[in-house]
């Protein structure tokens, strides 16, 4: 009779080399162990977790509406509006520095016409 190893089984061609790690808050946590119990898989053994949700996400079917959109382009275009804003801002502080009291020098203009017009009317009289 041949006697077998001991150990862990080996993979090797189907070697898994990617780690993903994750992290669960106390709802999401309660919701992982509910799920667990309803497969009869106790959570805080090891090595029960991962086959679990490597099995789900694996084999499950995932609905239309439940994908997430593609985002990369959307960011994209939040970015160029960002900067746009940014330029935006850079070159209305750029044109009120150069001359702060535009709308001042256009009052003291008016009111020196009125002035003027005044001064006149006094004169003529």
């Amino acid at each position: 009779m041949e006697q077998r190893k001991k150990g862990r089984k080996r993979l090797g061609k189907r070697k898994r080399n990617h780690n993903i790690m994750l992290r669960f808050n106390d709802r999401e946590y309660e919701k992982l162990r509910s799920i667990c119990e309803s497969y009869h898989l106790d959570i805080s053994q090891r090595g029960t977790i991962s086959p679990l949700l490597r099995r789900l996400v694996l084999n499950g079917q995932m609905e239309e509406k439940e994908r997430l959109p593609n985002i990369s382009n959307l960011s994209y275009h939040l970015n160029r509006i960002g900067n746009n804003i940014n330029q935006l801002v850079k070159l209305a502080h750029h044109k009120n520095l150069r001359s702060p009291n535009s709308t001042l020098e256009i009052e003291i203009g008016k009111t020196n016409e009125l002035l003027r017009s005044l001064i006149e009317i006094m004169e003529e009289n």
